[in-house]
């Protein structure tokens, strides 16, 4: 099967970012979300991206003119499933709202279609289970931000078919991913070993060990990390964060995976990071650090 045509449920920062990196690789792209307004600012992310491109010179104008040929934005989500090759789910990390996604998906979508999962950190299996086609369900997990981050990690449960797999594999490909294949274990491989380092490095912040941007610092430094695991933890998400460590802690039994206090404290008083313009840093309306930590 060749996929052509696909379809992204759910339009926050990483359905709008997946939808755009699918589009600017010639693909037919369909994006909903159950609310319009959430679907009108992701096709404005989008735009907003591609013209900064043109500021930039990165992009041509006559790019953006082809990709946006290849995207629609859907207020029902039946219109999105019709006739796709590829659904990638991508709504918030609540595993009673994929479910109850995934169960509207087998129902509407087209019988060959592969159904793929954005989770970071949710069990595989248990959203292949709502349906009558778990051989055809497989997590791919993208990083943020999508249309900049290589990396696609590919999960695969013990109902995924190795048709599934490869054809996740090549949709990969196809859009400038390079992928990882990873068996259906929590927190998979990136996220479990990334909250990690973000929880530990909260809990040196508190114990004073050096500042946000110094610990930030000494892991691009040190390690060569792109970028620091406390502004990694602001744009990812704090919440989302939290909401990892709780999930690893619960399916291991074992709680030195649970959340640092300081970090527990941040999301309950609404800091989330970047998307709230305070997290462990405050940001401006561009996204860029305004100060460098807050005190504690």
């Amino acid at each position: 099967m060749q996929v052509r045509t696909v379809a992204v449920i759910g339009a926050g920062t990483m359905g709008s970012g997946i939808a755009q990196v699918c589009a600017q690789s010639g693909l037919q792209t369909k994006i909903f979300d159950a609310f319009p307004e959430s679907l009108d600012k992701g096709m404005e992310r989008i735009f907003a991206f591609w013209d900064k491109g043109i500021e930039k010179g990165k992009t041509r104008k006559n790019e953006k003119e082809e990709w946006s040929l290849n995207l629609k934005s859907c207020y029902e989500i039946s219109e999105a499933l019709e006739n796709v090759d590829l659904v990638i789910e991508a709504v918030p990390e609540i595993m009673e709202l994929k479910k109850e996604i995934f169960l509207k998906i087998d129902k509407l979508a087209p019988k060959h279609a592969i159904l793929a999962t954005n989770t970071s950190s949710l069990p595989i299996s248990e959203i292949a289970n709502v349906t009558n086609c778990p051989e055809r369900v497989i997590g791919m997990h993208f990083f943020n931000p999508v249309p900049i981050m290589k990396l696609l990690e590919l999960v695969k449960h013990e109902k995924c078919s190795e048709e599934t797999i490869k054809l996740a594999q090549s949709i990969g490909l196809k859009i400038g991913k390079e992928t990882i294949l990873v068996n259906d274990v929590p927190g998979f491989a990136t996220s479990r070993l990334g909250v990690i380092i973000g929880n530990e490095a909260i809990k040196m912040l508190s114990q004073g060990v050096a500042s946000a941007s110094d610990i930030d610092t000494a892991m691009k430094l040190g390690y060569k990390h792109p970028m620091g695991p406390l502004e990694l933890s602001d744009l990812v998400g704090l919440d989302v964060r939290r909401d990892i460590l709780n999930s690893l802690a619960e399916s291991f039994n074992d709680e030195s995976y649970r959340p640092h206090p300081l970090l527990n404290n941040l999301v309950l008083e609404g800091s989330l990071g970047k998307k709230t313009n305070k997290g462990i840093y405050i940001w401006d309306e561009n996204g860029k650090k305004e100060r460098d930590d807050l005190p504690r």
